[in-house]
């Protein structure tokens, strides 16, 4: 019982204490502080997280295809 309660005591402490995050790799950061205005930053930013989400995107796709393989057919023998 007591390790339950240590495990929501970090829940808690890593919401509380997260701060927003931009991440960039070493060549875009050393092209883009060059920049003065932050309009190509942010550009690259967006970019960044849209080809983080693709994967995800796709595993979900993937995910709910084999879902619909294996129930979809049991949904027929049903009927």
């Amino acid at each position: 019982m007591q390790v339950k309660n240590w495990n929501w005591i970090f829940i808690i402490g890593f919401l509380l204490l997260s701060s927003s995050v931009e991440a960039q790799c070493a060549m875009c950061r050393a092209a883009l502080e060059s920049e003065e205005s932050g309009v190509q930053a942010g550009a690259v930013n967006d970019g960044i997280v849209y080809l983080m989400a693709i994967p995800y995107i796709l595993v979900a796709a993937i995910g709910y295809a084999i879902y619909r393989l294996k129930y979809g057919k049991k949904k027929e023998e049903n009927k």
